[in-house]
């Protein structure tokens, strides 16, 4: 969540475009998303460099030596954003226009990776030496700013801000998810090193980048130190597909900055028969569209034989149940109408879930999770591909906290459910004898299939009573005789003053 100055240096680097003639806002993301990603090259050499001399393995700076852009042969230390941010105007403009950037659009090895096919018709739109160099000092504070506040993905959480500027947002979906609920979703699918992850309405590859973060920190011995492991981290693990361009170039470079070399991020719609995937994946992460335009002639037949709807929250899960490998597990958001919705398709699918496969956890989030760009109540949904059942009792978690407040604001607060929930999954032996009056509890899958599969929290809590105890009849009537008597004689009292 952008706020504070962090927004008003944004807003001020809006402000430099508009009045340096750039005014198409998609061409402003962009620029900005070229530039961010120039600089973020030059930090992730540096971090890798760094990662690699501690773990002892070999490591070759793309800035090292001798460049060639197009026919000439440029020093690389001159392309790092470090280095020529302190040049004069002039020379910085020359700099990034005629060598910077045909260096990242040429970057990849590979013309046929993600990286390439979105990167190959980029152009730098900046008119002047004058607005670069503004935009550059103004791009050192953001980040800046950013460091301090500990915050990551800052290329997400501008573009998220940018999108809100222009009222895009939430339009067909596309408001991000906020980034601690992205790594909640993470934690509670524990990637392995061997997985195969998809998300297939990416856009920024925000849970991408949050699974491959996450391997880093709890699998670091195993990814970097094993050939095999290392090269499936780099270059086969990760999937990708948006419909996009925009949001796919962004996914790429955010991939490519985060370590990832060869991501599979593709254009391609999911629901439609351009999805050739079928039990191909271990773990999907995901936050499909709720709403927006939708082909039902382009939607993939057989997702239709498990739900016929043309609700993209419906036909996503039969989608995921579709690319998923058995024993593939997967986290996802749906809103809340998912999980009681009476329609046969929403029906069906909840029965999908339950009955051919094995549903684990159904987690209600707050309403305001996703303000300001929406209000819309959602709920995190666990499940694994058995394609046999498997599903015994379900395990309901009643968020009511995310660790901000649950406004337009989003500002930090202090109640956090978070913690506490991660804590209880992974204990979850501990919780088949806990009352359903508190936070977490497990429901029979019997007893949700007797209510019509309704999976919303609130048909299976109970409220949790304190007995209140009253005084009895006799003093209640004496102390209002009181209180009477006392409203009389003050009321004579104050006709006694009028008369005088």
């Amino acid at each position: 969540m952008i706020t504070g100055e962090l927004k008003n240096r944004i807003d001020g680097l809006w402000e430099m475009f508009w009045t340096g003639g750039l005014t198409n806002p998609l061409d402003v993301i962009e620029q900005i998303t070229y530039l961010m990603f120039i600089r973020d090259l030059d930090d992730s050499d540096n971090r890798r460099a760094k990662e690699s001399a501690m773990l002892g393995l070999p490591y070759a700076s793309i800035f090292a030596g001798e460049v060639a852009v197009g026919d000439r042969a440029i020093e690389g230390e001159q392309l790092k954003w470090s280095v020529f941010h302190d040049f004069p105007a002039a020379r910085m403009y020359t700099t990034v226009q005629e060598w910077v950037f045909p260096f990242i659009k040429n970057l990849h090895d590979d013309k046929n990776s993600a990286y390439s096919k979105y990167m190959g018709d980029a152009i730098f739109k900046l008119p002047t030496p004058l607005m670069l160099s503004k935009v550059v000092d103004a791009l050192d504070g953001i980040y800046r700013l950013m460091s301090e506040a500990q915050s990551s993905d800052v290329r997400g959480d501008v573009y998220e801000y940018l999108l809100a500027k222009i009222a895009t947002a939430g339009v067909n979906g596309q408001f991000r998810t906020p980034r601690h609920i992205i790594r909640m979703m993470v934690e509670l699918t524990d990637p392995k090193p061997d997985d195969v992850i998809a998300d297939p309405a990416c856009g920024t590859s925000g849970f991408l980048v949050a699974a491959g973060e996450y391997l880093k920190e709890r699998r670091r011995e195993e990814i970097f130190f094993d050939r095999k492991n290392n090269e499936h981290y780099r270059s086969g693990m990760f999937h990708g597909y948006d419909m996009d361009r925009t949001m796919l170039r962004i996914g790429a470079m955010n991939m490519m900055t985060h370590g990832v070399d060869r991501p599979v991020i593709e254009y391609r719609d999911s629901l439609s028969e351009q999805n050739p995937d079928r039990s191909r994946f271990s773990l999907i992460l995901a936050n499909p569209p709720f709403k927006g335009s939708l082909d039902a002639e382009t939607v993939s037949p057989d997702l239709l034989k498990v739900c016929k709807t043309k609700k993209t929250e419906l036909l996503f899960l039969a989608l995921f149940l579709r690319m998923l490998r058995v024993g593939g597990r997967c986290a996802c958001i749906v809103p809340d109408g998912v999980l009681f919705g009476a329609s046969n398709a929403h029906k069906a699918i909840r029965r999908a879930l339950i009955e051919d496969n094995r549903l684990e956890a159904v987690i209600s989030m707050p309403s305001g999770v996703f303000k300001p760009y929406a209000g819309v109540s959602t709920a995190v949904l666990l499940f694994t591909k058995t394609g046999h059942g498997g599903t015994d009792q379900v395990w309901f978690y009643d968020m009511q906290a995310d660790g901000f407040s649950l406004d337009d604001k989003r500002a930090p607060v202090e109640q956090n459910d978070i913690p506490d929930l991660l804590a209880r999954f992974r204990a979850r032996e501990d919780e088949p004898d806990r009352p359903r009056d508190q936070k977490s509890f497990f429901v029979p899958k019997e007893e949700i299939a007797a209510n019509d599969y309704d999976l919303s929290i609130n048909k299976y809590k109970t409220a949790a009573y304190t007995p209140v105890e009253y005084p009895p009849t006799g003093e209640i009537l004496a102390e209002l005789d009181r209180l009477d008597a006392e409203v009389t004689q003050e009321l004579a009292e104050l006709k006694e003053m009028l008369k005088a």
